[in-house]
């Protein structure tokens, strides 16, 4: 079969691979992460997620909704039984806006937090996705083809717009202050927590609800990522010499970040800090990396400066490593020549699948988890490592920490990187 080969832009200079640090830690105090929560494929909540993560236990099943499609196999959230869920006004809601609002509901409770009682023009929102309420859609979908526009739910838009795990969790917590719902395909969880920090740094709000949420398992979504030959059929396997694609995924993660001063007033206790971030653009295909990983090397490049950290300060790598022939071969480069000392690489897709605009979130959320529990989790499905990646991928069992500081990587298509750095508290 003949890809589709989408618009190419003219080459781009690049910038220059070491950019100067910025200044920022000298200018204004790091948020910390006083909160987090989960909800995968690997159980409906943090302690279920960690345990199946740091297990190295695949999740990936055959899936009868996808079945007579060319790839079947998929990465499903179990199922939930939150007392968020019974609350009114859930009945009607998309898959993708329960699992953030479960999500964002455990990392309040892990941070001490009672919205009751909390400023609401103070507090702000940020979510990410890729795909919005496709459970809502397809059923939309359905309804006009088979019984005319009549039969169409008012709660149609409302229930998929990409919008509304971001205007669900502001209503149902009552928060006044910034709401901003991020779209950077699977950068985008990442691209949240940037968001996030800035909205704190300029005195915006004093803490932020960081939510990344995907519920896109359904048959046009597999269809379309088949047809680029992106997903694998049989596992997911990152960094593996037999890897062939991802295995989608659904679920959620959430991060609680608040100013320091905000954090230590209430007593709170920081699970890390998030001390550098940046984003760059590859401009060079729509589906596919820059052979070259300019872009993604200048990413990491500037989060580390951003940082004020030297390469040689990282002591572990939560790496996008989706588990495609390409993505895994570039991302390892970029890592061999920002990272020459060879830490401990990991990724969570290989146990978790690809939740698309919400990996990044999850994953960061996985890395405080390694930073606070000095333990960086195996890669599931990882057992011939390719040579020509040439990094040392955890496999097997967790590894100690060789470091307090720790770099989490996300890449998505229309050449979206962005790089997030945390520290233990």
């Amino acid at each position: 079969m003949t890809r589709p080969e989408p618009f190419r832009q003219v080459p781009v200079r690049p910038a220059p691979a070491h950019p100067a640090p910025t200044g920022r830690r000298a200018a204004r105090r790091d948020p910390v992460v006083t909160g987090l929560g989960l909800v995968t494929p690997a159980g409906p909540d943090t302690a279920s997620t960690w345990a199946g993560v740091r297990a190295g236990l695949p999740t990936a099943a055959p899936d009868p909704a996808l079945a007579g499609l060319s790839v079947s196999l998929s990465c499903r959230v179990p199922p939930l039984d939150h007392p968020m869920l019974r609350r009114r006004g859930t009945v009607r809601l998309d898959p993708v806006d329960r699992f953030g609002l479960v999500a964002a509901d455990q990392a309040l409770a892990r941070a001490g937090l009672d919205p009751a009682g909390w400023d609401g023009s103070r507090v702000a929102v940020v979510t990410s996705g890729a795909a919005g309420g496709t459970q809502t859609l397809d059923q939309a979908q359905a309804r006009i083809a088979g019984q005319g526009p009549a039969f169409v739910s008012p709660y149609f838009l409302t229930g998929h717009l990409i919008n509304m795990v971001c205007a669900n969790i502001a209503l149902r917590y009552g928060v006044t202050g910034p709401a901003l719902a991020t779209s950077t395909a699977c950068a985008a969880g990442t691209t949240a927590l940037g968001i996030a920090r800035d909205l704190l740094a300029t005195g915006q709000c004093d803490l932020a609800l960081v939510v990344g949420a995907e519920a896109a398992v359904n048959r046009l979504y597999v269809t379309g990522f088949t047809q680029l030959g992106a997903l694998s059929g049989t596992a997911s396997r990152p960094f593996d010499t037999a890897r062939d694609g991802f295995v989608i995924a659904e679920g959620a993660g959430a991060l609680v970040l608040e100013r320091p001063e905000h954090a230590a007033a209430r007593g709170a206790r920081p699970l890390a800090r998030l001390i550098g971030y940046a984003a760059t653009t590859d401009a060079h295909h729509l589906v596919a990396p820059d052979p070259e990983g300019r872009g993604a090397e200048r990413a990491v490049r500037a989060a580390l400066a951003d940082a004020d950290t030297a390469p040689g300060d990282v002591g572990h790598v939560n790496a996008h490593g989706t588990g495609t022939r390409l993505n895994d071969v570039v991302e390892g480069a970029v890592l061999r020549r920002v990272l020459p000392h060879r830490p401990p690489v990991t990724s969570a897709k290989g146990a978790l699948g690809h939740t698309l605009g919400a990996a990044g979130v999850i994953e960061a959320a996985l890395t405080v988890l390694a930073l606070t529990e000095r333990s960086v989790p195996p890669t599931a499905g990882l057992t011939d490592p390719d040579p020509g990646v040439d990094l040392d991928v955890v496999t097997g069992v967790p590894r100690p920490c060789a470091g307090p500081v720790a770099v989490s990587t996300s890449f998505g298509f229309g050449g979206h990187n962005a790089v997030a750095v945390l520290a233990g508290a």
